[in-house]
């Protein structure tokens, strides 16, 4: 049977929003001619996407599994329109299980966790990401591996949330206890005179400083899941932590340890990282559209970056953006400059 002739100019995509996904994430695309004689069809790379919401002039379209070049394009009947540039994510590693930010060392290799249920012994607590996508064992004997930073030296700080200890790692992985005490450890995060802040989630920040002193920095209030830390430029610590409010806050907290509101309005806060402008990147949800939430400095916020899962988030030297979901890691070509965190 010969295909009906369609009519009318081609399709014309005018925005997709947010302008990064991953798999599984979803692109709201506006334009026109998009169903003139059939359902609009809608291809990333040469991969089909789903299309969850098919209309003339507005589609919603789910990033696919496999998908990475970001050339969108929609088709209508014979037509096809012009591709439109989007950063869709590689997907670098999967089968693991972080709960928060990724580490990346100077080098640009990422070290993520295999986190487990509390209690759980796993073989392999961190990996280690080379530039290759290569993943290799890089700390075995740790409980509950949760949150990762590194100090000035290079030298790789993981917390437990099991024992509420933090150890501190080499970077051939030799492994040593840096401080204990830390309630259900969670966050953790240098400022730049390299003291480290911990996130107990029951309700404490500590201050440790260089000379590993432990204090009391500022107090909040429980997270059922964890903290998680990022400095700002302003030198304020930020922290979000999830409660079982559907309309939750990143907190920031000034050098004397008080505590104020910078943003209301996000579901299940998470990860968090700063781009050179001062731009800050939430791993959230905002108005039911789950991915990387951005938040400027006037306090403006918009979807990022879309997709299912997502923990946490850091800038690579490359200008890349790796993002870790619940089992997996992937990194993004955005081309930001991440804020220096030592």
């Amino acid at each position: 049977m010969p295909l009906r002739k369609s009519v009318g100019p081609k399709p014309q995509i005018a925005q997709i929003t947010p302008p990064a996904a991953i798999a599984g994430g979803e692109l709201q695309i506006r334009g026109k001619g998009f169903a003139q004689s059939d359902r609009p069809r809608v291809t990333i790379g040469e991969i089909g996407a789903p299309v969850i919401i098919g209309s003339d002039s507005f589609v919603i379209a789910r990033v696919p599994e496999g998908a990475t070049a970001g050339d969108v394009v929609i088709e209508s009947g014979t037509l096809a329109s012009e591709s439109w540039a989007c950063d869709v994510g590689v997907l670098v590693a999967e089968g693991l299980h972080p709960v928060a930010n990724p580490a990346i060392d100077s080098f640009g290799n990422i070290y993520t966790t295999f986190s487990g249920s509390r209690g759980q012994k796993v073989p392999v607590a961190v990996y280690k990401i080379d530039l290759n996508f290569n993943m290799k064992p890089f700390i075995n004997d740790l409980m509950n591996a949760t949150a990762l930073a590194f100090d000035s030296q290079g030298l790789l700080h993981i917390s437990s949330r099991y024992d509420g200890f933090v150890y501190q790692a080499t970077q051939n992985g030799s492994m040593s206890v840096f401080i204990e005490g830390m309630g259900v450890a969670t966050g953790i995060a240098f400022d730049g005179e390299q003291n480290l802040y911990v996130g107990d989630r029951s309700g404490t920040v500590f201050k440790i400083s260089p000379n590993r002193q432990i204090f009391v920095f500022a107090t909040l209030e429980p997270s059922i899941a964890a903290y998680h830390l990022a400095f700002g430029p302003d030198g304020y610590l930020y922290v979000t932590g999830p409660t079982t409010s559907s309309f939750d806050s990143v907190h920031r907290i000034s050098h004397a340890g008080e505590v104020e509101l910078f943003y209301r309005g996000l579901g299940r806060p998470q990860g968090m990282a700063f781009d050179a402008d001062g731009n800050l990147y939430v791993a959230a949800s905002l108005a039911g559209r789950k991915g990387v939430i951005r938040i400027a400095a006037d306090r403006h916020a918009e979807l990022f970056l879309s997709g299912p899962g997502i923990v946490g988030l850091a800038f690579t030297p490359s200008r890349a953006l790796v993002v870790t979901t619940t089992n997996a890691v992937y990194r993004v070509d955005v081309g930001i400059k991440g804020r220096p965190l030592v």
